[in-house]
Formats: C-alpha cells, sequence, structure tokens
C-alpha cells in the first residue's frame, strides 16, 4: 500500500492547487446597446447577435 513517506509542506501543496482557483469570467460589450454580455453569446438585454437582431425582446 503506498504511503507518503514525508508530510506535504504547505508551499507544495498550495503550488499543486495552483491552478484549482476559478477564473475571471470575460465580457464584451454589446455592439447595438452596450451592455455587457458573454462573447459569442446573445444579447439579453436587446437580443442582438453578430449585428442582427435574432430574438425580438419585449420591453
Amino acid at each position: 500500500m503506498a504511503v507518503p513517506k514525508r508530510k506535504v509542506s504547505p508551499h507544495r501543496r498550495g503550488n499543486r492547487r495552483a491552478h484549482d482557483s476559478l477564473k475571471v469570467e470575460a465580457f464584451h460589450e454589446c455592439s447595438n446597446c452596450g451592455e455587457l454580455k458573454r462573447p459569442h453569446n446573445l444579447c439579453t438585454q436587446c437580443g442582438h447577435y453578430n449585428g442582427r437582431e435574432v430574438i425580438a425582446v419585449g420591453l
């Protein structure tokens, strides 16, 4: 049975977990209304995508 020979130091433990943190979400400005939206996604405020209206958003 595999058992660790020595205690893993906090520094080594932190190095191993360095890539486990959450990434900052990317946001772009909508070219039509100026609201922030996720890239390559439909704007939820105005319903535009890639310069044209995809869905009609009721006001």
